[in-house]
């Protein structure tokens, strides 16, 4: 699909506003272009002293006056309606592309250059369209006819008027060329101030608690910075292409009108033409001037095409089957010698891991850090695929069920709890959205969160102010796993996601699961064994390789590594660290 394929899929749905716009560009470019035509035609009139075909004429001229008015006034109209609703379009298009993206598609673009591809670029984009349908039909006419009608206006001239056509092309696409090499850093730049901007505000809690702030300032200060000259150099190209032009202009004019003079006597009713062929030449001048911007318009538009292209184009790693019927899956996972590398690493995450999983078990998988925990978990919710082997849950390959299978089937609980702007019932809602007050009532209870959201006098129509400000850590986690239990899913994912509670909250959240879960196959992900340690099967990642799989009792006779794991984190409880 070509850059320009990619605007012409959405204007068809606006094919009435885009003859308006074509019609309307053109009546404005003819008035405007036959206007000095009837100028001459008064100023030899008034030679001849022809008043009543002064008089007609100057009716004419003001009518084509207001058809051109109009006419722009409807152009614009036109115009504004495509763009807008083109990149509206455009821009939905793009939010659901990356909706479909898989944690590997993710890795490769930042979010803040998909940030800006969404609202920068796509401003660009609309840019491009007005453009297009204000300037780039209309001024070609512009262009050719002021050139054609100057010539028959003093055809043994005709030189100067070719001469200046060329000089003024010559000139514009040298200052084109100049701009278009820092059109091509401008997005990249901005990228840079956006993803620093976003990190730092996120992190604004640890820049602070590292005393970092006059460190980030100066990065931020020289990236921007350095946006800013590129801006100014912009800016500097574009403030020379109107005094190169007119002076170009005006001395084609003095020409003119200097040599002209000196013939008088032999052309006395050349004195009618001066007005229309300055007329003609400084059309000539603003149409290529314009032509100019919009170029760099359309040049600028091509490269954020190019980056709202790169998404489009971007195929999802993960591709479901969409045939397969939509079902909710039993909770048994089987793992079958699966390997796992991260795109653009050598060394394997995850290493021949195998084990069978039975509908209702709780496991607790442990490890020391980058052992590979959070890996196998995102595996078996499928946000990425495996390298090598197979996972089948229900007892059916992952790549052979449907995505809504999948996510009916598994839900994931991050440690990062994330809610989103709403209310705490929204939020529950996202794990289903039909939910009934019952149920989130139960699915908080179970999360221990419905001890706080009772205290509510809006209970669970109670805000979530932006990034959950109004929240506490601990807070946070329990209505991301209130949101994880609400679904109902057969299988529950905890991703460490207890982190941030208390012992007794984390204790009484165990329990619950433990008792009220009877069903749901649970993964509990985490870093201390107290944590795991009831589980009906513990499995014990040591560099990415499953060496060790039991109960609690078991794997303390038989495991060396969870026997070391455990003799550490005890010894940091005894000196009272965590």
């Amino acid at each position: 699909m070509s850059l320009f394929q990619i605007l012409f899929r959405h204007l068809k749905k606006y094919l009435k506003d885009v003859c308006g716009a074509m019609v309307t560009m053109t009546l404005s470019a003819l008035a405007v272009l036959y206007q000095p035509r009837l100028l001459e035609a008064i100023q030899k009139d008034l030679l001849k002293e022809n008043t009543s075909k002064v008089v007609s004429d100057s009716i004419w001229i003001i009518g084509l006056g207001i058809i051109a008015i109009v006419a722009g006034i409807l152009n614009v109209y036109f115009a504004a309606k495509l763009a807008q609703g083109v990149t509206s379009d455009l821009r939905e298009e793009v939010y659901e592309k990356i909706q479909s993206f898989s944690y590997a598609n993710i890795d490769t673009f930042s979010t803040g250059s998909l940030t800006t591809r969404l609202i920068s670029d796509m401003n660009q984009i609309m840019n491009l369209v007005m453009s297009i349908f204000m300037q780039l039909v209309r001024l070609p006419i512009i262009l050719v006819g002021s050139f054609i009608l100057a010539i028959l206006t003093i055809p043994r001239f005709w030189w100067i008027t070719l001469w200046v056509l060329v000089i003024l092309t010559v000139v514009g696409l040298f200052i084109m060329k100049l701009a278009n090499q820092q059109f091509e850093q401008y997005q990249v730049r901005l990228d840079k101030v956006a993803n620093l901007a976003q990190e730092n505000l996120l992190g604004m809690r640890v820049v602070k608690s590292f005393n970092q702030e006059g460190e980030q300032v100066n990065k931020f200060s020289a990236a921007s910075d350095d946006l800013n000259r590129l801006n100014l150099n912009i800016g500097y190209l574009m403030s020379a292409v109107i005094p190169a032009f007119s002076i170009i202009a005006y001395i084609a004019i003095c020409a003119v009108t200097t040599m002209i003079g000196l013939q008088i006597k032999l052309h006395p009713t050349d004195i009618a033409v001066i007005s229309p062929y300055v007329n003609y030449i400084l059309t000539l001048l603003f149409a290529v001037w314009i032509i100019g911007i919009a170029l760099m318009n359309v040049s600028r538009g091509k490269v954020s095409l190019g980056r709202i292209k790169e998404v489009l184009d971007t195929k999802p790693s993960i591709v479901f089957n969409d045939k397969a019927p939509d079902e909710v899956l039993s909770g048994d996972v089987e793992f079958n010698d699966v390997s796992f590398t991260y795109p653009g690493s050598t060394k394997p995450t995850l290493q021949h891991i195998s084990f069978n999983v039975h509908a209702g078990e709780i496991v607790g998988i442990v490890g020391a850090t980058g052992s590979g925990k959070s890996t196998l978990a995102q595996l078996i919710a499928r946000l990425y695929d495996p390298s090598s082997g197979t996972i089948k849950i229900g007892g059916r390959n992952l790549k052979e069920i449907s995505e809504k299978s999948l996510r009916k089937s598994v839900a994931f609980v991050l440690q990062k709890a994330i809610l989103f702007s709403g209310t705490i019932a929204s939020n529950l809602r996202q794990g289903k959205v039909d939910a009934s007050k019952a149920e989130l009532e139960r699915a908080s209870i179970i999360s221990q969160s419905f001890e706080f959201v009772r205290n509510y006098q809006d209970g669970f129509n109670h805000e979530v102010q932006e990034r959950s400000a109004n929240f506490s850590g601990g807070q946070k986690q329990r209505l991301s796993i209130a949101r994880g239990i609400i679904s109902n899913s057969p299988i529950l994912i905890l991703d460490d996601s207890t982190s941030a509670l208390d012992a007794e909250s984390e204790k009484k959240v165990q329990d619950a699961l433990e008792h009220k879960l009877k069903e749901t196959t649970t993964f509990l992900i985490a870093e201390k064994i107290i944590s795991i340690k009831n589980a009906n099967r513990i499995l014990v990642l040591d560099d990415g390789k499953l060496v060790a799989q039991g109960t609690h009792e078991e794997l303390l006779k038989t495991s060396d590594i969870y026997q070391e794991i455990l003799k550490t984190q005890q010894a940091r409880e005894m000196r009272g660290e965590h």
